[in-house]
């Protein structure tokens, strides 16, 4: 039997791969005495403490000199050297810069004219429109490598899906009160791809153009919103359906509860504690082969799985179907074939939380945009990571 390991308490160490500079503090020679016979003290080792230190954002000019040569004998010789490809060509930023602007944005949610604001602090006197133009510019630059992705991306075995809102100004026909929509794809098989797609709506005519070229028998993995039902149905996937979801609606139902009426024999605490033995059997099969894996669910999972029917069917039609205990049941009942499908493979997930992750830094950098202006939607295009 092994024995409780207590976590080692203490400041986490500092990276080992990071540059270190040594700074040497040295006594001054006249104390380099021993105070009891005045023989001079020899060097016996160091004691090393370590801090972490920063260099602030630094801005310069590289000057580019492409050298003329001429024809001592004649005017016809003429030549210069050749101009560096450039991402942009005649662009202003180097590709270095672009990339800083683009993480900076996308990566730190720091919007552009708080870029602007923290280059001109450093000497970088730049606005704001002429980053956004830099971000259209690299955004049609690397369309094709986006197009790549996206073929390898449809070709995959599993792919998910999600979207989320956003605010678009100046949108030709259309208030600025309407909601646009940033949409997330990305692989659950094979290499590893993240696309981003923006889109002035929502419906099926919007998303199925992004699900154009799938093949039938890709599981597709979604939340339960209708069109992704269409795009399955249209493309002959195997939709399969999100417990994290599923779960949420059950705990705003249990926290909607008084607290002094709470307990483990509300109907939203019974689904809510069989989901958690859903996923605590999904933590022990983590790591193992997708074989494994579905042979752990099978045994395990099955036996939750009826049991949060047998809750569903009892609980379905007892209860206010507007409530919010009624609505997250019609939810379950609606999305169970596909919330049950998971076992069937173990190489696919139980929710979408990979996917959700994914498009939270744009949620998190839209609260610091509040909204984009429709010359800049383009920006979106280009926002991949692989």
């Amino acid at each position: 039997m092994v024995g409780h390991s207590r976590k080692k308490r203490g400041r986490k160490p500092l990276d080992p791969h990071l540059p270190r500079e040594i700074v040497r503090h040295e006594l001054p020679e006249p104390e380099r005495v021993c105070a009891h016979d005045g023989t001079t003290l020899i060097e016996i080792g160091v004691e090393i403490s370590e801090q972490l230190d920063i260099i602030p954002q630094q801005v310069r000019v590289i000057q580019h000199h492409r050298v003329k040569y001429a024809c001592p004998c004649c005017d016809e010789g003429i030549r210069v050297a050749p101009a560096p490809a450039r991402v942009i060509p005649k662009g202003l930023l180097t590709e270095a810069a672009l990339a800083w602007v683009v993480t900076a944005k996308y990566q730190d949610s720091l919007p552009l004219y708080r870029q602007a604001a923290l280059l001109g602090r450093f000497g970088g006197d730049l606005s704001r429109n002429t980053l956004a133009a830099s971000l259209v510019r690299v955004g049609e630059a690397v369309q094709p490598m986006i197009n790549l992705l996206r073929d390898h991306l449809l070709d995959a075995e599993l792919i998910l899906g999600d979207e989320t809102v956003i605010q678009v100004l100046k949108e030709s026909g259309r208030s600025a009160q309407s909601k646009s929509y940033l949409w997330a794809q990305m692989t659950g098989s094979g290499p590893p791809i993240r696309l981003f797609s923006y889109t002035p709506g929502r419906g099926g005519t919007h998303a199925q153009p992004l699900y154009e070229g799938i093949q039938p028998g890709v599981a597709l993995m979604s939340d339960g919103y209708e069109v992704y039902n269409a795009i399955a149905a249209t493309r002959g996937a195997i939709h399969l359906g999100c417990w994290a979801h599923a779960r949420r609606y059950f705990a705003e139902a249990e926290a909607a509860i008084p607290k002094a009426a709470r307990g483990p024999e509300q109907p939203a605490t019974q689904f809510i504690a069989a989901m958690g033995e859903l996923y605590a059997i999904e933590s022990r099969a983590k790591g193992l082969s997708p074989e494994l894996r579905g042979e752990l669910r099978l045994a395990q999972s099955r036996p939750v799985l009826a049991k949060i029917e047998a809750l569903l069917l009892q609980y379905l039609h007892a209860v206010t179907p507007n409530s919010l205990l009624g609505k997250a049941l019609h939810y379950l009942s609606s999305q169970w074939p596909k919330l049950t499908r998971f076992i069937d493979n173990g190489a696919w997930p139980i929710d979408n939380n990979l996917c959700e992750n994914a498009i939270r830094p744009f949620v998190v950098g839209r609260r610091n945009w509040l909204c984009v202006t429709r010359r800049r939607t383009r920006e979106l295009a280009f926002k991949i990571a692989a």
